[in-house]
Formats: structure tokens, C-alpha cells, sequence
């Protein structure tokens, strides 16, 4: 049996891919800094509670030996990371440097995959968006999620670490208490009316959490591992007021959504992605946008309303 030990996994898409990877037979260990009954137990063969780093880490990776590690521990808001960039430098770069270093020295035969980010390529000036584009981050986060790719790389040349950088697009799925999808439910809702920021006109790609598990999977048994990076995303583009029309007639509102015309800092205006590279090591995006927003609008009505 394989191991896997995922940081951060009682965070959204930590949940998710503990529940995936336990589904295909791996056992998994998991470490986030939340209370026990906060983690996903039934999918985990060890739960350990660390506020990373802590030098308990090197102990877990000598007790357990994983074949790979996957990092999903760290700061997850462009907003704060304007104007916390410090805090958010500290959670993903550095932590991103110490656990490299903890493998290199306890387990230097574990795949390393990271979690990052679309952000690095800001606003791109082509779609669909390639590996090969050129990264422009906006916000400090992509920075830092550029940042941390570049370590990935640099322990995978100098010390051959087996490493991996996915760069997710928009996430969602039931379970997600923040960004867009969960903005428009929870206003039409709470409030009967919705406003946004932006224009309306603005546009993501969006991939379900149980896609990004599916497509780790396969990065884990099939990819090269030489520092390379992957796009993970859907290759489908979703302007917002399609979007939260979407959402709307899924929950039966007759409400007009009204756009703020406001861009927060940080944001890009327009993402697709080019998902050809992950295409070649056989992955396909099973859920659809249509199929995903309706299992997301009946969990939020049964979290919000009962």
C-alpha cells in the first residue's frame, strides 16, 4: 500500500483529496492545525495536529515514510495577502522551503507535489493559458506561489527531489465557505439581492475539488516529477453574470444580479486554461459546471436555510 501525507487536510481541498486517495487504496496521513474532530478521520490512517513548521514534521516523515507528500497547507486569500503580504510570505514561500528541506533530509525519494496557483500568470495577455505563457503576477500571493514553484524546482535540479507544481484555476465545490460561488449564494439567500464587485464581465475557469484529487492521482503515479508545472483547470471559460445566473435559477431565486463595477486589487479579469499537458497523462475533467453547481447549491441551502 502507498502512503500519502497531505499538509493542510482539513482544509477544502485537503478533504478532498484525503477522501479520493483513501478511496484508491492509499493509506493517508494527514497534519493541519485544526482540532482533531475538525479533520477528516474516517479517511485518514493517522491524523497529527502541528502548527507547521514544527520539528514533529522530520519525526512523521521518518515514522511513516510517504511515497509522496502533497502541499495544501498555507494562506488561500489574494486579499489578505495585499495587505498582510508578510503572513502570506511566511505560510507559502517560507513553509513551502522548510517542508522541501525536511524531505530532502528524511525522505528524498517522496514526490513532492504543490499546490499552486493561477495567480502566477495575473492577467494574461492570450486565451487559453498555456504553461508556456509568461507568469505576470498581481497580488502577493501569486508572487509567492511563483516563489514557491521556483523552490520546487530548484530542489528537484540540485538535489533530485521528485517535485511537482499544479497551478489550479478557480476551485469549488460543496464544503467551500468562501469566494465567488459562496458570495452569491449566501447574499441571495441571507439577503434576497445580490451585488458583486467588478463588472459582471470578468470570467474563471472553474474545476471541482473532486477533479483536482482525481488529477493528483494521476500526476502522482505518471508525471516525470522533474520540477515541471501543470494547469489544472476545467479549459472552460464562466463570465460571473453567467455565473451567478447559473447559480440563482439553481436555487429557484428571481433575483437580478447587480455588479458594483469595483475590481479589487489582486484580482485578474479574465482565465482560461490550456489543459493539454495534464490531457497527456490521461486526465479529463468529469464534472461538469452545470452537474457542479447544482450539487454546491443544495449543500449551501441545506447549510444556510436547514
Amino acid at each position: 500500500m502507498k502512503t500519502v501525507l497531505i499538509t493542510g487536510v482539513a482544509g477544502f481541498i485537503g478533504r478532498y483529496i484525503a477522501r479520493y486517495f483513501s478511496q484508491q487504496n492509499w493509506k493517508v496521513i494527514g497534519t493541519d492545525n485544526s482540532q482533531p474532530e475538525n479533520a477528516p478521520l474516517a479517511d485518514l490512517a493517522t491524523y497529527q495536529r502541528l502548527q507547521l513548521p514544527d520539528s514533529e514534521f522530520s519525526n512523521l516523515l521518518k515514522t511513516h515514510r510517504p511515497n509522496a507528500l502533497i502541499h495544501c497547507a498555507g494562506r488561500t486569500s489574494v486579499s489578505l495577502s495585499v495587505s498582510e503580504p508578510s503572513a502570506d510570505f511566511y505560510s507559502n514561500t517560507l513553509l513551502t522551503f522548510q517542508i522541501l528541506d525536511a524531505l530532502r533530509l528524511n525522505a528524498p525519494d517522496c514526490k513532492f507535489i504543490f499546490l499552486s496557483s493561477a495567480a502566477v500568470y495575473g492577467n494574461p495577455s492570450q486565451l487559453p493559458i498555456a504553461e508556456t505563457h509568461s507568469t505576470n503576477p498581481i497580488s502577493p500571493y501569486g508572487f509567492h506561489k511563483l516563489q514557491s514553484e521556483q523552490l520546487c524546482l530548484e530542489f528537484a535540479k540540485i538535489y533530485n527531489q521528485p517535485t511537482a507544481s499544479i497551478r489550479i484555476f478557480s476551485a469549488y465545490g460543496a464544503g467551500l465557505r468562501r469566494q465567488v460561488m459562496w458570495d452569491i449564494c449566501q447574499k441571495a439567500i441571507s439577503q434576497k439581492s445580490l451585488t458583486l464587485q467588478g463588472t459582471g464581465n470578468e470570467s474563471r475557469d472553474f474545476i471541482h475539488a473532486l477533479d483536482i484529487a482525481k488529477a493528483l492521482n494521476i500526476i502522482c503515479d505518471r508525471a516525470p516529477m522533474q520540477g515541471e508545472v501543470y494547469n489544472l483547470g476545467s479549459g472552460q471559460e464562466v463570465q460571473i453574470n453567467e455565473l451567478a445566473n447559473m447559480l440563482l435559477n439553481a436555487m429557484d431565486f428571481s433575483i437580478t444580479p447587480q455588479f458594483n463595477g469595483i475590481t479589487a486589487i489582486g484580482n485578474p479579469i479574465n482565465w482560461r486554461s490550456d489543459i493539454s499537458k495534464l490531457n497527456s497523462l490521461g486526465f479529463e475533467p468529469s464534472i461538469s459546471i452545470n452537474q457542479g453547481i447544482k450539487t454546491f447549491t443544495n449543500w449551501c441551502m441545506a447549510e444556510l436555510i436547514g
